[in-house]
């Protein structure tokens, strides 16, 4: 018996992402909150690799500009670790 296709359903379970795209003039801090809140909210066992991909191919074209769509695409980028960027050094500019 073959895996079953994750659906729409699935990979967005509350709408999160759905929404985010027509938000009007979203910002990138605002994408990255919802992506979080999307990321908690899918159900135990869904593979987020895959939800994220899901997405991409639903509503990535015609949007590649969208916040929203750069960063899914970043999630799924291979050794995109996160990096630190706030703290004192960073608000004075002394940060690499």
């Amino acid at each position: 018996m073959g895996r079953r296709l994750m659906d729409l359903t699935d990979a967005d379970p509350k709408g999160l992402i759905r929404e985010s795209y027509n938000i009007e003039a979203i910002s990138d801090g605002e994408c990255r909150s919802i992506l979080i809140d999307w990321a908690l909210s899918l159900r135990a066992g869904v593979d987020q690799t895959e939800a994220l991909r899901v997405l991409l191919v639903r509503y990535g074209p015609g949007a590649e500009a969208h916040p929203m769509t750069v960063l899914l695409t970043a999630a799924l980028t291979p050794g995109a670790a996160p990096q630190r960027r706030g703290g004192r050094a960073a608000r004075l500019g002394l940060a690499p």
